[in-house]
């Protein structure tokens, strides 16, 4: 089984976790073969000391694998010093045995499903925090990494099961009323245009901190939800 839900930042908002395969596990038989996916801001690697670890510690509890894209309030220097690994058919960074980062713009085969992932969005409390101390430059995805994205899309003739991102593409935000920085305009672009050329069941996104729908596009937070 896979479930999907929103940001939890570190331990701010990872007891929805607990509470919810507390209760999962009551209704059906999870083990470590089974995974949630974190739409960014998990929060697993940040600030290097007490909470990380704590963070860390609950998330392997769970009867499930945790996997998760990273989102902006993420620490990316640390992120790249991990080893890079090949999972299902996608690079990753192993923080754990049971909690692995999915790297952007890869494709994943998972349980016979095909899954794009693509993190990062632009902080819009940016200039409040400290560069490379709680702020990190690279929650902007580079034109390497989108060209990557692009190119392993068409590897799989353009077509996917699930899209997961933090944000969201131009014209769903839009659509929920959001204020477009200039930081995240060409991204949030290039978004859009894989959801115009990509074939996809559902797209699952987090970043705004809501649960909503528009059409075929899923904004998670407090939800948790099993894909189908």
């Amino acid at each position: 089984m896979i479930y999907v839900t929103g940001d939890i930042h570190g331990t701010i908002d990872i007891y929805k976790l607990v509470d919810f395969f507390s209760l999962e596990s009551q209704r059906k038989s999870l083990s470590k073969k089974d995974y949630v996916i974190i739409c960014g801001d998990a929060g697993v690697v940040f600030d290097l000391k007490e909470d990380d670890q704590k963070t860390c510690d609950i998330l392997s509890s769970l009867p499930v694998t945790v996997l998760y894209i990273d989102g902006n309030h993420e620490n990316f220097d640390a992120l790249e010093d991990y080893d890079i690994d090949t999972w299902h058919g996608g690079n990753v960074h192993f923080i754990r045995d049971d909690i692995i980062h999915l790297i952007r713009g890869q494709v994943f085969e998972i349980e016979g499903k095909t899954f794009f992932t693509f993190g990062g969005a632009h902080s819009q409390d940016q200039y409040f925090r400290r560069i490379h101390i709680d702020w990190w430059p690279q929650e902007i995805p580079s034109e390497e990494e989108m060209e990557e994205g692009m190119i392993n899309l068409r590897r799989y003739g353009g077509k996917v099961d699930y899209i997961i991102t933090h944000t969201a593409p131009y014209e769903v935000l839009i659509a929920l009323g959001k204020d477009i920085a200039d930081e995240e305009e060409e991204f949030v672009h290039y978004l859009e245009n894989i959801s115009s050329e990509v074939s996809f069941k559902k797209w699952y996104f987090g970043h705004l901190h809501l649960d909503e729908e528009v059409d075929d596009y899923i904004c998670l937070y407090d939800k948790i939800i099993e894909i189908e």
